[in-house]
């Protein structure tokens, strides 16, 4: 197998890395020197008995594409592998998206099992009255203020509890009550009453959003309620037992699933809704970089050596699910972040004879396991309709990267929020998230969807023409999001609008052969929570709507 490093004439920021048990934060440093760097690969195949307990993260050899060749001999590891480890892993590589999840999901060191809280709203303090706050200012202190009474103060060594904020827990019940409405206008347009109102929700997180939609139903659609059954897929054994003493005794409709989503292997014939609120941007990514020698793609590998020093390399692209998710960009015709004067063998050698240059373009994170829920609910949910919604962008992303979609890595210490510019940092201490390419996503989607069942695992297309565009037809296409409009809704009239029928599908009425669902379309979460939301509740005294205007850079799919 052919390995490369990547070679840059920038230096990455460096990251601060302590073994596991020195219990020790990332963060960014200055740069060193070049002799410093240089000085330190030439140490990197010296015997490891003589590195201090403490280290340094440094920066990978800038002169060189080579791969050493411990680290070459490394076994290669995935996420699944590791979930019986009770502690990171030593002298392994593996794919950037294992890593990832590895560091986010280990049942025994992850983040989410160790230090990972949800803030919870209106259980023991009650709801929030919008009408008594001054302004959103006054709003935020207010959650601040349940924050600390609620959980305490973080502890003064390491990292502390880290706690996040949706929208669903800052606006019980009103953020739920809107997707409610939104999920029971169309079950009521369409299926009722001939087919029941199911629905399943990936990362419940502590069961508001389905305490919420449900407690609507029951009160305001009494009939709809009668009719719906409610499925979580939790793969978190903590989260799964909140939300069975919260869920079950008070909707005894609800059922849980203690597995992941991508464990999923029942298939759901009948029509259903499938919410995925604020959960796809800690799905892991890949990492690729193409060769300036000749445009192909590669993989980047994290290597973990025995003194835990955490380094990247690549090898051309083998794994089959970047192998599809690649296939699916040529088929878009959405061409790699790289010039297109590098398409020009003269110009791509040129650039090589330049002394330093790069061997590989400038990485880019690529949504592999989005892909993988795509491809299971086109394969085990057929007459599904995604609702869908998470961040569009994020801010203090990793620097370095060819495209916007980089992740945020971060944690808090000692009530302070610390950034990190790189992702190879201590498992279980970060939060590792990504914003979403929503216009993107939803022409993956839809070309996933409109693959007949079972193509959706197509044979790849030539790795020569990754960069070559393809031709699909003019019907496919409608406008993407805008401010407003049937077009950014759903389509609604527009050409193309509507996708082909499920094959063997009825309409839900029995009288003759099923319409095709609309195509999905893009709302800003401001566009969504008018529509749906009941906005007049959650007005501050000075006229400021924090449900309304929080949350500008989240977007919605449906």
């Amino acid at each position: 197998m052919l390995y490369l490093v990547q070679r840059s004439t920038r230096l990455a920021p460096q990251t601060f890395i302590g073994p596991s048990s020195s219990r020790q934060f990332s963060t960014s440093v200055p740069h060193r020197k070049w002799w410093n760097i240089v000085g330190r690969y030439q140490n990197r195949v010296r015997d490891v008995t003589r590195v201090p307990g403490d280290k340094w993260q440094y920066n990978p050899d800038p002169f060189s594409g080579k791969v050493t060749s411990q680290e070459e001999s490394y076994p290669t590891v995935t996420a699944d592998q590791l979930r019986s480890y009770t502690e990171p892993p030593r002298e392994v590589k593996m794919l950037v998206r294992d890593w990832i999840e590895d560091s986010l999901y280990n049942p025994n060191y992850g983040y989410f099992s160790r230090q990972a809280t949800i803030y919870t709203s209106g259980d023991e303090l009650g709801i929030i009255d919008f009408a008594k706050m001054r302004s959103a200012a006054q709003f935020q202190d207010t959650v601040s203020r349940r924050y600390l009474a609620q959980y305490g103060e973080d502890g003064v060594e390491g990292p502390g509890r880290q706690m996040w904020h949706t929208p669903t827990e800052l606006f019980r019940p009103f953020y739920g009550q809107a997707i409610a409405k939104c999920l029971v206008s169309e079950y009521l347009l369409k299926y009722f009453p001939y087919e029941d109102l199911v629905i399943y929700e990936i990362g419940a997180g502590n069961g508001s959003l389905a305490i919420d939609i449900l407690d609507y139903l029951k009160l305001e659609y009494p009939d709809v309620y009668e009719r719906t059954q409610y499925h979580i897929i939790e793969a978190s054994a903590k989260l799964f037992e909140i939300q069975r003493a919260k869920l079950v005794s008070r909707h005894p409709l609800v059922t849980l699933n203690h597995k992941s989503v991508f464990d999923w292997d029942k298939r759901q014939a009948a029509p259903c809704y499938f919410l995925a609120l604020e959960v796809i941007d800690n799905f892991a990514h890949d990492q690729i970089a193409y060769s300036y020698s000749n445009l192909q793609p590669y993989e980047a590998l994290v290597t973990v050596s025995k003194d835990y020093d955490l380094d990247t390399i690549y090898q051309p692209v083998a794994d089959p699910l970047i192998q599809h998710l690649l296939n699916l960009r040529h088929q878009l015709g959405q061409r790699p972040p790289y010039s297109r004067l590098f398409e020009n063998s003269t110009i791509r050698n040129l650039y090589k004879a330049v002394p330093f240059n790069a061997n590989l373009t400038p990485p880019e994170f690529i949504p592999t396991r989005l892909l993988s829920l795509l491809l299971t609910l086109r394969t085990y949910f057929p007459r599904h309709r995604l609702l869908l919604s998470d961040f569009s962008s994020l801010p203090d992303t990793v620097p370095n990267t060819a495209t916007p979609i980089s992740p945020v890595v971060q944690t808090r210490v000692q009530g302070r929020t610390v950034t990190t510019e790189s992702y190879l940092v201590q498992p279980g201490w970060f939060d590792i998230f990504f914003p979403t390419d929503f216009e993107g996503l939803r022409e993956m989607y839809e070309m996933i969807l409109r693959s007949p069942l079972g193509s959706v695992e197509a044979p790849l297309v030539a790795r020569s023409n990754y960069w070559a565009p393809s031709r699909l037809g003019e019907d496919f296409f409608f406008p993407r999001s805008g401010s407003s409009g049937s077009s950014s809704c759903g389509g609604g009239a527009e050409k193309g609008g509507r996708r082909q029928p499920v094959l063997g599908t009825v309409s839900a009425t029995g009288l003759g052969i099923g319409v095709g669902e609309r195509k999905s379309g893009v709302w800003s979460h401001k566009e969504f929570v008018e529509m749906y939301g009941d906005v007049d509740k959650t007005v501050c005294r000075n006229g400021e709507n924090p449900m309304v205007d929080f949350y500008n850079n989240v977007k919605v799919l449906f």
